[in-house]
């Protein structure tokens, strides 16, 4: 996969985070996960596109690993969403899916990177 199409991909995760949010009850527990999901997936992708234009291997591999955490995060927050029954598991079993792709994509770019060093 190339850049463009991970940034790409990141950004249809942080659409979907923001769709899936807007639809939540309104209640405080939602109100509070959902705000704490979406800075976690729309930064998935704004640090991955800082990444991009690292200015150094080691600065690349900084950022990669904010992203990496982020995806992680989000995937918590989805998890806790459903653990939470506040959403069903069907209604975010795609966006997880998605998630977990991009934290072992984002895995497998770091270690290749530091192979390369």
């Amino acid at each position: 996969m190339d850049e463009q199409e991970f940034k790409g991909r990141t950004k249809r995760l942080a659409l979907g985070v923001i769709d899936t949010v807007q639809g939540l009850p309104r209640s405080e527990a939602a109100h509070v996960i959902g705000r704490q999901l979406i800075r976690s997936a729309t930064s998935v992708g704004a640090n991955y596109r800082s990444a991009c234009r690292g200015k150094s291997t080691a600065d690349v591999l900084a950022k990669l690993a904010i992203v990496e955490e982020e995806a992680d995060e989000t995937i918590y927050w989805l998890e806790l969403l459903v653990e939470a029954k506040i959403v069903a598991e069907k209604n975010v079993a795609e966006l997880l899916r998605q998630t977990d792709e991009i934290v072992a994509m984002t895995v497998a770019s770091i270690k290749t990177l530091r192979g390369r060093r």
